[in-house]
């Protein structure tokens, strides 16, 4: 009897430690998921079919489309939106404010963190803060409107190494609040991939003949400053931040590249939605529709764009890259380029 249990005991013993350093039961039978974070850019704003209850229902704007590159990735079993139309850095990380009714995107991350297995997240965020991408464009329409407003690549331009150099640090402290998320969640940093992307350029000079009554009401030298310095400025910008935080970075301001708003006739072969008015806004939003909102969509990428871009993020994930930028051919596909992240737009 003394022998047996003298047996015994090492055995229970080794069944207890490896219980004890097992993973939860059923974590390996989680679906695996795939997660975007951030704006307008990756909500899928232009791209339509939006999500019942971010159409303006009740107040909340956000505007995640069925046709979100996130789910065009192939990357995992699920693919999960939680971007939010308008969303600045402060929304998406950690926080008690709300924005269109929605709380902390980052707190969001750390619940599907733990229903699902997650693999890769991608964050698009900084275009709403400093650099304020959308008064930029409203500058650039009034000054080709009104005659006595000086240029805005002439009024704003000055201004741009300030306002990206602005943008770092809120978007450094999303990364840090999103790592943060996943760790509470029991991930550690290398149990999934951060990516980290810039945006698309919705414009550019190279327009069709008399761009401002079909839509795009801006000078070709206004477009084309912002195709060839803001959007690079913004990317290089984003481009620190991931290399000073160790994340992933994906330069996207060449991922519409010759499918900008009014490029092309017919504009269904577009991928940039030129100014839109939606009245279905009112179907969903009522009264609060009246302004902004009505014109929500203007300068988004379309679903056509959004299924090209989300292969080419697939495509880069997956090749294991620190860093690479999705560039729109003449064949109507985007790829992933590696060591292109860095080349400005010509």
């Amino acid at each position: 009897m003394i022998r047996s249990r003298r047996l015994l005991l090492p055995a229970l013993a080794v069944l207890l430690l490896t219980s004890l350093g097992a993973p939860p039961a059923g974590a390996a039978e989680r679906r695996s998921a795939v997660v975007a974070l951030g704006d307008s850019a990756a909500s899928g704003e232009g791209a339509g079919d939006y999500v019942a209850g971010t159409r303006g229902e009740g107040g909340d704007w956000c505007h995640r489309s069925a046709h979100a590159y996130v789910h065009r990735t192939a990357l995992a079993d699920e693919s999960v939106n939680l971007a939010c139309s308008g969303a600045e850095a402060a929304d998406v990380g950690f926080g008690s404010g709300s924005h269109y009714t929605e709380g902390s995107q980052a707190a969001r991350l750390g619940e599907v963190a733990r229903e699902y297995r997650v693999t890769t997240v991608i964050l698009q965020v900084g275009a709403n803060d400093e650099p304020e991408l959308t008064g930029t464009g409203i500058a650039c329409i009034r000054a080709y409107l009104d005659p006595t407003v000086p240029p805005c690549r002439e009024s704003l331009g000055a201004d741009v190494p300030g306002r990206m150099a602005a943008v770092a640090p809120r978007v450094e402290s999303v990364v840090r609040d999103v790592r943060a998320a996943m760790g509470q969640a029991g991930y550690a940093d290398d149990d999934y991939v951060l990516v980290l992307a810039s945006y698309a350029s919705p414009v550019t000079e190279a327009m069709v003949p008399l761009q401002g009554a079909r839509g795009c009401p801006y000078s070709r030298a206004d477009a084309g400053w912002g195709r060839t310095v803001v959007f690079p400025a913004l990317s290089d910008a984003l481009r620190g931040v991931a290399e000073r935080t160790g994340v992933r970075f994906i330069d996207m301001a060449r991922a519409t590249e010759g499918f900008e708003a009014c490029s092309r006739s017919p504009r269904s072969e577009e991928w940039q939605r030129r100014i839109t008015v939606d009245p279905e806004a009112f179907v969903y939003g009522g009264l609060d529709a009246v302004g902004y909102h009505l014109a929500q969509e203007s300068f988004h990428p379309t679903a056509a764009a959004h299924a090209e871009m989300g292969r080419c993020i697939g495509e880069f994930v997956r090749s294991g890259a620190p860093g690479a930028a999705c560039v729109a051919g003449a064949d109507g596909r985007v790829r992933a380029e590696v060591g292109a992240a860095a080349a400005s737009p010509a």
